[in-house]
């Protein structure tokens, strides 16, 4: 088992930016990659960021490119998501996974079902 805690949500106005942090626990030692995905009212979760655990390469939505980073913390089994410029349409909440599935292509670290392991969600609010 692997336990996620994510922190760092919040309400911020456009253009502001915000960090949030995702802090993994338990068994993860078997991680092949972490992402981040976030939900808005009426909407399926979708794919926002993810990194090759043992690799360190990102993968981003088209949507956030240029905007958003994920750096890592591997000492520390810590992953954040830096979001900069951020736009009303990013208001939603949050979710940080894990994976311990093998990723045999890229798009595989895109899909929900990939990951194994969920936090229990941050909102962020984008004020317009």
């Amino acid at each position: 088992q692997v336990q996620l805690v994510e922190s760092g949500g919040g309400l911020v106005q456009t253009g502001g930016s915000l960090r949030l942090s995702c802090a993994a626990s338990g068994r993860t030692f078997s991680t092949t990659a972490m992402g981040w995905f976030r939900q808005a009212p009426g909407k399926e979760r979708e794919f926002v960021a993810a990194i090759n655990w043992s690799a360190g390469t990102p993968y981003y939505a088209d949507s956030v490119k240029g905007r958003f980073t994920m750096p890592r913390d591997s000492a520390k089994n810590t992953v954040y998501l830096q979001m900069n410029s951020l736009k009303p349409e990013d208001t939603a909440v949050y979710y940080c996974a894990a994976s311990q599935k093998p990723k045999y292509s890229s798009s595989r670290y895109y899909l929900v079902n990939e990951y194994d392991y969920w936090g229990q969600g941050t909102q962020v609010t984008v004020s317009s």
